[in-house]
């Protein structure tokens, strides 16, 4: 099984980020509801009994409906972010209109605590949470009072102090999600700065390494060509001597930045295959792609995917071609891969830079790498890769 992309592992990351915002969201949303049947139950026997009339009890059923709506839309552009005013003035209002509601049953209080315990996990500043908590504690003991009759006067205040203590208690549960929920944030901010990190520190060791490989290679090519053509004239075989340094300085560098770089250009063998097959498709190329065997090495599992996305990049721009396929398999200690289409055009007399490029990474590894037509239309490209260890 080959590793994840740099996407999958990024969607991955957002795939779980969001399922944590869906659990907090339904957690908050079941409370709601569980605290509104019992309201609209005990309504709904009280229109029974005839101590409501139908106007209150379709009333109190509305705006319970309705509140429930509020309330979801709250927790939902709260957790996204984004909670707008006209969102808090509405919650705000409705709550406000059924306040009296408590004096037909005191279970309506629950109404006014829960709003206020959700909302005070969005509004910014200590002192407007504090405010807004005392409000509703205010607001709640006194429509509550007034269940059976006329109050007694330490009766308010004794339900303000309970309900003060209800609505912080409530608010504290409710901040203890909404910090799970901010935990969950922050961690995925901090793997993407890691991530960012990562990739600034090995760019910097990318351009330090290319520094140190080719400052000295790239100033004796110099020195050496400038010594070349002073000695061109007076001493052609000197000239020939030096110029025969330069090219194996030139090939000594180029070998050791492409050593340099196979790390930074690695691809994934499984998702090349699975890439290649997707974009033929799209262009009107059936593609037939085989498993590649089970314990490759990673070297060889990088030149394979590279010999795979040039013969893709092949078909694509210079053949007609309306089949491809695509084998992999292990022969007594090589790997072979070959990709054949039915597209050729016309017969090619120079391999083209990206096979010359692919031929010299898997002569790196003591392959070969061979391409041409096979009659009928046909277009073969055949790597053959010995596996480390073995004979090829």
């Amino acid at each position: 099984m080959s590793g994840a992309t740099t996407a999958e592992l990024e969607e991955r990351a957002a795939g779980r980020l969001e399922l944590y915002r869906k659990v907090i969201y339904r957690s908050f949303l079941i409370a709601g509801i569980v605290v509104l049947i019992p309201i609209l139950t005990t309504l709904a026997e009280a229109y029974q009994d005839d101590r409501v009339g139908l106007p209150v009890a379709f009333a109190g059923t509305a705006g319970g409906v309705l509140f429930l709506w509020c309330y979801a839309r709250t927790i939902d552009t709260g957790l996204r972010g984004r909670l707008s005013r006209r969102d808090s003035v509405l919650s705000s209002a409705l709550t406000l209109l059924l306040s009296p509601m408590m004096v037909v049953q005191p279970l309506w209080c629950l109404v006014p605590l829960v709003w206020a315990a959700t909302l005070t996990l969005w509004v910014p500043g200590r002192a407007l949470k504090i405010a807004l908590c005392l409000g509703v504690s205010a607001d709640c003991a006194l429509f509550s009072s007034w269940y059976g009759g006329p109050p007694r006067w330490y009766e308010p205040l004794l339900l303000f102090a309970l309900f003060t203590a209800l609505c912080a208690s409530s608010t504290y549960v409710n901040y203890y999600y909404r910090r799970m929920w901010d935990l969950h944030q922050e961690a995925d901010a901090a793997r993407e700065a890691q991530a960012r990190l990562a990739v600034a520190e090995e760019r910097l060791r990318f351009s330090r390494d290319l520094h140190d490989l080719l400052g000295h290679s790239l100033s004796l090519i110099a020195v050496k060509s400038e010594l070349a053509m002073r000695m061109s004239e007076t001493d052609p075989a000197r000239a020939r001597e030096e110029m025969a340094d330069v090219r194996r300085a030139a090939r000594e560098a180029l070998r050791e930045v492409r050593a340099a770089v196979r790390g930074y250009r690695a691809v994934e063998l499984d998702a090349e295959l699975a890439g290649v097959r997707a974009v033929l498709e799209a262009a009107g190329v059936r593609c037939e792609a085989g498993a590649p065997p089970e314990g490759l090495p990673p070297e060889v599992r990088a030149v394979l995917a590279w010999v795979i996305r040039e013969g893709a990049t092949n078909v694509i721009k210079h053949s007609e071609a309306r089949h491809c396929g695509i084998t992999i398999a292990a022969y007594g200690g090589s790997v072979v891969l070959e990709m054949s289409n039915d597209g050729v055009r016309a017969a090619r007399r120079d391999p083209g830079s990206g096979l010359a490029g692919l031929a010299e990474r898997v002569e790196v590894l003591g392959g070969t790498l061979t391409a041409g037509s096979r009659g009928r239309g046909r277009f073969l490209l055949r790597a053959v890769v010995p596996l480390p260890g073995e004979a090829p």
